[in-house]
């Protein structure tokens, strides 16, 4: 079990955004997480990541506990993440932001934190675009710039928060392919995602939020058959 949640449970104020909630991740997982928007998803990245502190509950990752310690002591440890709305350094180039976590996750020397950075650019399909800014490219490769800075980390656990958000059907394939690729590589993925048929080809396991609570888990064929998610979340999409 390379990261498991027991029982987290997170308050803002009265409302109730994680409600004891359970999660096994083990190594090599594709695991999606789906659900309406407010279910919680994000607030589990964020407990998860060092964002929040759960207010009950353990995290634990490669089994010891991480729960409540700060982003950089998780990030540091193995586990990088993506946001919803890419949060780049807009006055620094691709390849600067990515070498702040080439840096970061590794402590390289500049050089070979720069040769780092360049990899991973490449990788994303940044390469050529390495000198520009984030205000100089697409939504879509602002995107990528996020997974790269995340990669840069030499992570364990890669959680991705809604990466394909607004991208085109052919910009969603791309990105498919290209996380089948980092899984490959060997690190273990963890993904919140609305985009179902995206979900459905590459999530080996499926967990399923609403109002804070774990409804349903299993491969994705199980998930979009269960009468509960489909009531809550899929409609007739998927009957």
């Amino acid at each position: 079990m390379v990261l498991k949640t027991e029982k987290v449970t997170k308050t803002f104020g009265d409302l109730l955004a994680l409600d004891e909630v359970d999660v096994s991740l083990e190594r090599g997982d594709i695991l999606g997480m789906i659900g309406p928007n407010g279910s919680g998803k994000t607030t589990l990245f964020n407990v998860v990541s060092g964002v929040y502190r759960p207010v009950a509950g353990d995290i634990f990752f490669q089994e010891k506990p991480i729960t409540g310690r700060t982003p950089h002591y998780i990030c540091r440890k193995g586990i990088a993440r993506t946001f919803q709305i890419a949060q780049p350094f807009s006055q620094m180039t691709l390849l600067e932001n990515v070498l702040i976590g080439a840096m970061w996750g590794n402590g390289k020397s500049l050089s070979k934190g720069r040769d780092a950075a360049e990899e991973v650019l490449d990788l994303v399909g940044l390469g050529e675009k390495a000198h520009l800014v984030p205000d100089e490219v697409t939504t879509e490769d602002r995107r990528r710039l996020e997974l790269a800075r995340a990669l840069a980390t030499k992570p364990e656990i890669l959680l991705l928060d809604e990466m394909m958000a607004g991208l085109t059907p052919t910009e969603v394939e791309e990105v498919l392919v290209l996380l089948r690729q980092i899984h490959a590589s060997g690190v273990t993925i963890f993904m919140v995602e609305h985009i179902m048929q995206a979900v459905m080809s590459v999530c080996n396991r499926i967990i399923v939020l609403n109002y804070g609570k774990v409804i349903a888990e299993g491969t994705p064929e199980d998930v979009v058959k269960d009468e509960e998610v489909i009531r809550a979340y899929l409609g007739d999409r998927y009957v």
